[in-house]
């Protein structure tokens, strides 16, 4: 029979739960975690596995991700969890976009960011970029590996107690109601992921929080290394750290001159390198409460496209699949829908990101814990 009373019950085996999850037992509380599926199967093993800071939302977002990087590096020492590059480079097509990066790093978020010339860039990057920024923070792991050896870890080092295959059925305050029984604990943290309608729901709805569907491509490998995580022009329209940019509105015009349909889809480029030599390669953007399952392959098509446009290769997809995020106006939020409860969400795709930064916010909040801002 399991225990069913915990300082703190964490709802979702996410990212953002098992952010929740480290930082609690860490402190030294009782954590268990309640997950309906066998396995964590969402968001977070179906990205990137890119930790960004660079391009990230001025303010809160920024910083979360700052400190969220941190604890990431720490973390994937201690777990054991291989980061298998750091850094970016995002190359400018265009001098619209070169000057945007040029501004940008002239604010307080392009600290530690230098500029390339054309010249500078190394190979793989196609000739005739504009330029690039290279930024030092970010660093990748490989999700679908490094999820479940955070899970391990979290078990092993820390004592916390998973409960997979486990659905809660209902929150009131000091108590979980689940499939397998009830759960008792002071402290109760919600990371629903994508499920924006079982529990709380209209809290989502009073956000206008929908479902964000987008393409990931897994490429085999090129014989060739990447030196850090690649991103292009289309990222500086989607990027929200990017937006303050006095060059963005001639890039944006231009991009919607030459480049509509990846406007329409929501595509902008990124991509990263496993050990493997295996590049996953993404991404599209289509909004829905209710996303279809399909992956239209001219959507994919676009994406290779400007994947070949930075990068000299001749693509050859071993993988596709379809990752699912919340989505809403504001990067994250967290509430108190009952006493003792919070309610969390990361409504922009940042999750990996920016979950531990998040995390460390909620928890002082809930329990009083501290964190250096």
């Amino acid at each position: 029979m399991p225990d069913r009373s915990h300082d703190i019950i964490i709802v979702g085996a996410g990212i953002i739960g098992l952010a929740h999850a480290y930082l609690a037992a860490r402190a030294g509380l009782r954590v268990a975690v309640i997950e309906r599926d066998a396995k964590a199967n969402g968001a977070s093993v179906r990205n990137f596995g890119f930790v960004t800071v660079t391009g990230q939302g001025a303010g809160a977002t920024w910083q979360r991700a700052r400190r969220a990087r941190a604890i990431w590096a720490d973390l994937a020492e201690s777990a054991r969890i291989p980061v298998h590059h750091h850094g970016t480079l995002v190359a400018a097509r265009r001098p619209e976009a070169l000057a945007c990066l040029e501004e940008f790093l002239g604010t307080p978020m392009g600290e530690g960011c230098t500029i390339l010339s054309a010249a500078d860039i190394p190979a793989p990057f196609r000739p005739g970029l504009a330029g690039a920024l290279h930024s030092p923070h970010e660093l990748r792991v490989e999700s679908r590996e490094a999820i479940p050896a955070l899970i391990a870890y979290l078990a092993r080092q820390h004592a916390v107690a998973f409960h997979f295959r486990t659905a809660v059925t209902g929150i009131s305050e000091g108590r979980v109601a689940t499939t397998a029984g009830e759960f008792r604990a002071v402290h109760i943290v919600v990371c629903p992921g994508t499920d924006i309608t079982t529990l709380f729901g209209p809290s989502f709805a009073a956000r206008g929080v929908t479902l964000c569907k987008l393409h990931m491509l897994r490429l085999e490998n090129p014989g060739w290394r990447l030196p850090a995580a690649v991103m292009s022009d289309l990222g500086l329209h989607r990027y929200r750290g990017y937006h303050g940019s006095p060059s963005l509105p001639a890039l944006r015009a231009r991009l919607a001159a030459e480049q509509p349909e990846a406007l329409e889809h929501g595509v902008h480029l990124i991509v990263v390198q496993g050990a493997d030599g295996s590049l996953v390669v993404g991404d599209s953007h289509h909004y829905s409460p209710t996303p279809d399952p399909f992956q239209p392959g001219f959507v994919d098509d676009i994406i290779l496209d400007e994947l070949k446009r930075v990068l000299v290769i001749e693509p050859r997809v071993i993988e596709r699949w379809i990752g699912v995020y919340p989505s809403g106006e504001a990067d994250a939020f967290f509430e108190t829908p009952l006493p003792g409860v919070r309610l969390v969400s990361v409504t922009s795709g940042t999750g990996a990101s920016t979950g531990f930064g998040l995390a460390q916010e909620v928890l002082q909040d809930l329990v009083g814990l501290e964190y250096t801002a």
